[in-house]
């Protein structure tokens, strides 16, 4: 219960910080030209409180990959855009469609199913090399983005460097959910589990941007979240041990397509324009 209550507060963290972030950069864009870089500072502090949200954000959900599986955690994280979407309505007076309103309670059905029907535990044992390996996939991301920015037509290049972004974030779930417990402070230094959290995950970050230089906000978004959601999901019930209570498979599947489709549906509020 302890691990799904961190899964929820990184959703929690994440969706405010999208919040915060919005009204912070609409603030320093509503500055005249040539304000003091103190007084830019100032009218932006939120977007900096954004941040230390976001990597509340990323550590509460590190916590809760050592209890619970991946696809419970990966699903209530990408639910992070219901927050942003009733911030939204409650800090921003904006409004919802009815279709938006539906998605809401789709999700919040969906993650109620995930979390009833998904049993606790740690990961799989594996392979010494995977961490390496994991560590070693930021090349492959690298370079994947590149040859998608600079060989592909601008919707092309953006639909590739969103699926590219997503399963890069996934695999940062991947390396959480592996991640081991240390002695001392000195032997996450050799951890090619934590390296590969702070590459793969500045590298997606990076390629998201990247993503959405190229194509609209709401594609990039529900592509993101769907390779986000089901690769990493894919690898843990395959490989590391994932797995659902006896006997609700079937139940398991419909609360996790409900709670995909229904951040699909509101990924228009990943980003909040003012």
């Amino acid at each position: 219960m302890l691990a799904y209550l961190g899964a929820l507060a990184a959703a929690l963290a994440y969706g405010s910080a999208t919040v915060l972030q919005a009204i912070a950069v609409a603030r320093m864009a509503a500055l005249p030209k040539g304000t003091s870089l103190p007084r830019r500072a100032a009218a932006g502090w939120l977007y900096a409180a954004g941040l230390v949200l976001d990597g509340a954000g990323f550590l509460a959900s590190a916590v809760a990959l050592q209890k619970l599986p991946l696809f419970l955690v990966e699903s209530t994280i990408a639910a992070s855009v219901a927050v942003t979407a009733i911030l939204a309505v409650v800090v921003l007076h904006q409004k919802l469609s009815r279709r938006e309103i539906t998605a809401l309670w789709l999700l919040l059905a969906g993650l109620i199913v995930l979390g009833l029907t998904a049993a606790e535990g740690p990961s799989r044992a594996v392979p010494g090399w995977v961490g390496w390996a994991l560590l070693g996939s930021v090349v492959l991301v690298a370079l994947g983005s590149y040859l998608s920015w600079i060989t592909l037509p601008q919707r092309a290049s953006g639909i590739s460097l969103a699926i590219i972004a997503g399963t890069a974030f996934g695999l940062v779930g991947v390396g959480a959910r592996l991640l081991p417990e240390h002695p001392s402070l000195a032997s996450w230094f050799t951890d090619p589990y934590a390296w590969s959290l702070l590459a793969l995950g500045a590298t997606s970050i990076t390629v998201f941007g990247l993503a959405l230089d190229r194509l609209e906000t709401t594609t990039v978004a529900a592509l993101n979240f769907a390779f986000e959601t089901i690769v990493p999901s894919a690898i843990g019930i395959s490989w590391l041990g994932d797995h659902v209570r006896r006997g609700l498979w079937p139940v398991a599947l419909i609360g996790f397509a409900l709670t995909l489709y229904s951040c699909m549906r509101l990924a228009s509020k990943a980003e909040i324009s003012l």
